[in-house]
């Protein structure tokens, strides 16, 4: 007769339970922060048994750099699709600064970024969280200069602009406004942000 076993180790998560259960992780993480998130709540917000916890991680840092992963795959893979429905440079670049608008008032404002918060927190002295933001930071930085560079070639966005300093001045309005965010701005507000940003690029 067969056997339906697997080689999985016993009290080991699945992977799609690793992964729900990191995304309550994120949320604790960005309320909370890092020092002040106890595992204790994490395990609780996770739904993961003790065991079965620290079988796949093994303290609260692998815990936190598993979750800014999961987090940095999950908002990438949002924003690629929004990307995907842009026609020109310039409509490119106004949906991503409308992605990080949308992200940036209400619930989801007031519970923050984990990038910022991993930035302010603990990239000064831990050089693996350091390296997530750095990584993190530049790949914005190198998006918003491909689709100013699109957009020149495309007619969309005027030659003049410069590529690399608009780039990393858009990168700095989007991560201010997340930091706007934990003041719970309203929707209007937030996108008034996105328009004036806009004119950056006439």
């Amino acid at each position: 007769m067969g056997s339906n076993t697997t080689t999985r180790p016993p009290g080991r998560p699945r992977e799609f339970e690793i992964e729900e259960a990191l995304d309550k992780a994120i949320v604790v993480f960005s309320e909370r922060g890092y020092h002040a998130a106890s595992i204790s709540e994490l395990k609780e917000a996770m739904g993961l048994a003790a065991g079965s916890l620290y079988k796949a991680f093994k303290d609260k840092k692998a815990i936190f750099l598993a979750s800014f992963d999961r987090y940095k795959q999950v908002r990438n893979a949002l924003l690629d699709q929004e990307l995907a429905e842009g026609a020109s440079g310039r409509d490119k670049v106004s949906r991503v600064l409308r992605f990080y608008a949308e992200a940036s008032h209400g619930e989801n404002g007031r519970r923050g970024c984990l990038v910022v918060g991993t930035a302010i927190e603990l990239a000064v002295y831990d050089a693996e969280a350091a390296e997530r933001v750095d990584r993190s930071m530049a790949r914005s930085e190198a998006l918003f200069d491909s689709l100013i560079r699109r957009g020149q070639a495309d007619g969309s966005i005027p030659q003049a602009i410069d590529p690399a300093t608009t780039a990393r001045l858009l990168l700095s309005v989007t991560q201010g406004l997340r930091v706007l965010g934990k003041t719970g701005p309203n929707r209007d507000r937030a996108f008034s942000v996105v328009d004036t940003a806009m004119k950056l690029l006439d």
